[in-house]
């Protein structure tokens, strides 16, 4: 008789628009001992995490709005922090960074063996949620990804998402030179097709509300080559 690795009340979550495919991956994980629920688009995913508390999620990448990479910044910023493990389509090493930077532990790449997509989730649960990421500083500026907090020494700052997404990059990044083609990437995400200079516009918003009113100047222009937020906060 086959020794299964977990119990059954060990619950996964397995987003996936193909019907073919979710009926595969739940067949083939419950025969694994998992409990399995299936949602098919990014909010019903979002809807079901937030009623269970999943031991660790399955993601397809391209699932309709929002996506598998929305999905999972939706989970990191409301603190669930079981294993994410990505399903993609694509393989280029660009996407790859996508999700991880988006808050997944993993990523398994289509057309996938299942026996690796298995030992990929036993690894990953084996090493359990992970903690919550820390507070990122620079100078008096803080920034809290898991609570969605900012402020400027003792003054709390309010961003809109997209801000938010934005001063993220920098001070995880602080002191390097980041070009507007990596901010749009990284914040926009690759199918962006608005205006050219919303990187800009953006950087100015976030000027005015991190520097301007604490007479700070933490992000700096590159000329010719993009933004830099400097360590020390400015």
């Amino acid at each position: 008789m086959r020794t299964r690795p977990y119990a059954p009340d060990m619950r996964v979550l397995v987003v996936e628009d193909e019907m073919k495919m979710a009926a595969l991956l739940k067949r083939g994980l419950e025969r694994e001992g998992y409990a399995v629920d299936l949602a098919s688009d990014g909010r019903e995913a979002l809807w079901a995490a937030s009623e269970v508390a999943y031991d660790a999620v399955l993601l397809d990448a391209m699932i309709p709005e929002p996506d598998g990479y929305q999905v999972c910044r939706h989970l990191r910023a409301d603190g669930k922090w079981m294993p994410v493990l990505l399903l993609t389509a694509r393989d280029g090493v660009a996407d790859r960074v996508r999700g991880l930077d988006a808050g997944a532990d993993d990523y398994v790449t289509k057309p996938f063996a299942f026996a690796e997509l298995f030992a990929r989730l036993r690894a990953l649960l084996r090493r359990g949620a992970r903690e919550r990421p820390v507070v990122l500083t620079a100078g008096d500026l803080r920034l809290d990804p898991a609570r969605r907090t900012a402020a400027r020494g003792e003054t709390a700052i309010d961003l809109s998402p997209k801000e938010f997404a934005l001063l993220e990059l920098l001070m995880r990044r602080a002191d390097d030179v980041l070009t507007r083609s990596t901010i749009l990437e990284h914040v926009w995400d690759f199918a962006y097709d608005g205006t050219s200079n919303v990187v800009d516009v953006y950087v100015r918003y976030l000027r005015e509300k991190i520097d301007r009113p604490f007479g700070r100047a933490s992000v700096e222009t590159v000329r010719g080559a993009g933004y830099r937020l400097r360590a020390d906060g400015g």
